[in-house]
């Protein structure tokens, strides 16, 4: 990416220690059912994606990360907990938690992920009244 392109989006965490902007594009989110995320967010995960080049993190001190498993490490804000990141250890992308974007985002969800460890509780949200 070259250095004149512009920013495509930005986020931060909840107190606003951890701020990042992505310069590139975005993938649309995928919704996380797995037990990891189930743990991580208290139900599932949502998550765009970027290369990692086109991350950018401020305060990169207040950055930490929790290796997770052997394939995966993610990343939060040391003061206030917020899961920002997930990073696979093969490096090809890093996934951004979609509710730490900055709005709009124009992103959209595209699908669900490991649906077969879906939480006991969990229903078709679109069938709930709101």
């Amino acid at each position: 990416m070259s250095e004149g392109e512009e920013q495509r989006a930005s986020g931060g965490c909840l107190c606003g220690a951890v701020r990042y902007s992505v310069r590139g594009p975005l993938r649309d989110v995928l919704i996380c059912h797995c037990s990891m995320c189930q743990r991580l967010h208290t139900h599932l995960g949502a998550y765009s994606a970027c290369s990692p080049s086109d991350l950018t993190v401020e305060n990169k001190e207040a950055l930490r990360w929790y290796r997770s498993s052997a394939s995966a490490r993610r990343g939060f804000c040391s003061e206030c907990g917020a899961n920002l990141f997930w990073e696979p250890a093969h490096g090809h992308h890093i996934s951004v938690s979609a509710g730490s974007l900055d709005r709009p985002t124009g992103l959209r969800v595209q699908g669900h992920i490991h649906r077969e460890e879906e939480a006991d509780f969990c229903t078709d949200a679109g069938t709930l009244p709101a």
